[in-house]
């Protein structure tokens, strides 16, 4: 794991941008090793109200066909609509984080997310949110199990109820409820965990740094391990209509990308989650007992992937 970075200053503002800077660098670098045939490419950004960031997407990998691991420090005025929806009185805001999203070139590699975010607002108020979540192309359920293991064993580090609590709301979020069906195999989401309300700063600051953690360790071995397994058209045919649902959550229903349009953030770094390319078949039914069918009906809440 990463080790916090020497700071100058010990403010929790100061603490956390710092942190989500070196986290971006290790988790390039994680997935640059794992995929072994491309880098990341950096563009920075400034934002009107001030501070920016970094966006950095890798294309043409080996294993990453396009990727993106982008860190944000931002501060200003919310317009009226989002204070409403985040329950503020006051519209001043600091905003940080990491938000990731890969899609592999294999239908056999699952594509994968990432978000962890701390937020304080002009009244004083700071919390942290996050969550990460595999959606495989093919579910392999072995993986599945294995990622969820994983991914509660960095929670039950923290708190026994972290991972239950957690994994429903990401079952929850993380569903799309005109397909009645979820996004992937889930993983874990939360959201305004408050600085003095759910725990110290600390606790939910070293928390929120086991989430990041246990994503680039699994979601790396996971590229090594599906690497060079072999695929076909008919394969990527579904592939490319999983990432069409894929783009449609995105697009309709997640906050995340919602909320940084709304606080005119980058456009090209919030539609980095987007798959190179998707489609969409008319009235399609996966054919009774085909690999496909057997994928989706695991794409339902509610899965106890850790028993």
């Amino acid at each position: 794991m990463i080790s916090e970075p020497t700071l100058a200053t010990t403010t929790a503002r100061a603490t956390v941008e710092a942190w989500m800077r070196e986290f971006q660098n290790w988790l390039c670098q994680q997935l640059e090793r794992a995929d072994g045939a491309a880098t990341f490419q950096e563009d920075q950004w400034a934002h009107a109200g001030g501070g920016g960031g970094r966006t950095r997407v890798i294309l043409g990998g080996a294993v990453l066909e396009k990727g993106g691991v982008n860190f944000s420090a931002v501060r200003g005025e919310l317009g009226e609509a989002a204070a409403r929806q985040l329950l503020l009185p006051d519209t001043r805001y600091f905003a940080t984080g990491v938000s990731v999203v890969q899609h592999p070139r294999s239908p056999h590699m699952p594509i994968s997310h990432l978000n962890v975010r701390y937020f304080e607002a002009g009244n004083g108020e700071a919390w942290f949110g996050g969550g990460l979540d595999l959606t495989p192309v093919y579910v392999d359920e072995t993986q599945a199990r294995w990622f969820h293991t994983q991914v509660r064993a960095a929670c039950d580090r923290h708190d026994p109820t972290y991972y239950p609590r957690f994994k429903q709301w990401a079952d929850e979020y993380f569903y799309l409820p005109h397909r009645q069906e979820t996004r992937g195999v889930g993983g874990i989401f939360f959201d305004r965990l408050t600085v003095g309300v759910d725990g110290s700063f600390d606790e939910l600051f070293a928390f929120v740094q086991d989430v990041g953690e246990v994503y680039g360790r699994t979601y790396s071995a996971l590229m090594r391990q599906n690497r060079a397994l072999p695929y076909t058209a008919r394969e990527q045919q579904w592939q490319a209509v999983r990432r069409g649902r894929y783009a449609e959550f995105n697009l309709a229903l997640d906050r995340g990308t919602k909320f940084g349009l709304e606080i005119g953030g980058r456009t090209e770094s919030i539609l980095m989650s987007l798959p190179p390319q998707a489609a969409w078949v008319y009235n399609l039914t996966p054919a009774p007992g085909s690999p496909e069918a057997a994928t989706q009906a695991w794409l339902r809440q509610g899965v106890a992937w850790t028993e």
